[in-house]
């Protein structure tokens, strides 16, 4: 700070470095310091401020102030160093998110991002995750039986939109966390795969049946 207000009064005009002792009550010590000694060093005529007791007054509360700096600028970079040094919540990454949605279903990516909010105590984004996935639900319901001829393309394309919602809307604004560890997502990919064989298995039969009261041809 001593050498940047330095700097500055030597930019001044002999009268701003005046100006500056005359109405020392409104600048900073430090800020008169500089100027005292710019001043001293263009041979001013100081007399008027008498510069050797100005000196004995201002140096102590500016080095205190240099003091109450410094001390402040070395907090915040510890601060900083401590945060670098953290390594974050374990989180499903993006990535993870919208993988296991575009392999399994808007239910498994769903459960990731919940599982996600779970960790950062986000209590009202699983209620909010939950009522959108519901609406959403009962939309596609509605809009595949409104269009029949076009249902096996809609169901095609049905994670779409909650991929979408989960990565531009849910990410952002509840978990929405700068640094954080990649949490490993083998144990739920067993699951979401014994699973999907098991839903297979068991709705298959009324799958075949329900296109075929539609009038959609199954292979």
């Amino acid at each position: 700070m001593a050498e940047e207000y330095a700097a500055k009064m030597s930019r001044k005009t002999d009268a701003e470095l005046l100006l500056y002792l005359r109405n020392r009550a409104e600048y900073r010590e430090e800020a008169v310091l500089a100027a005292l000694n710019e001043a001293q060093q263009r041979q001013l005529p100081l007399e008027e401020f008498n510069p050797g007791a100005l000196r004995a007054e201002l140096e102590p509360i500016a080095a205190q102030q240099q003091a109450v700096e410094a001390q402040r600028l070395a907090s915040i970079r510890q601060e900083e160093e401590e945060t670098t040094d953290e390594p974050g919540p374990a989180l499903y990454s993006p990535v993870t998110i919208t993988l296991f949605s575009a392999l399994f279903s808007l239910f498994a990516g769903g459960a990731l991002l919940i599982l996600n909010f779970r960790t950062l105590g986000r209590k009202g984004a699983t209620s909010r995750l939950v009522l959108f996935l519901i609406g959403y639900l009962i939309l596609f319901a509605i809009l595949v039986r409104s269009l029949p001829q076009a249902a096996v393309a809609m169901l095609q394309l049905a994670n779409l939109p909650p991929i979408i919602a989960y990565n531009l809307w849910f990410w952002p604004r509840y978990v929405g966390v700068q640094q954080y560890q990649r949490r490993g997502w083998g144990a739920p990919f067993i699951i979401c795969m014994a699973l999907s064989i098991l839903l297979s298995m068991l709705l298959a039969p009324l799958l075949v049946q329900r296109f075929a009261e539609m009038g959609i041809p199954v292979k």
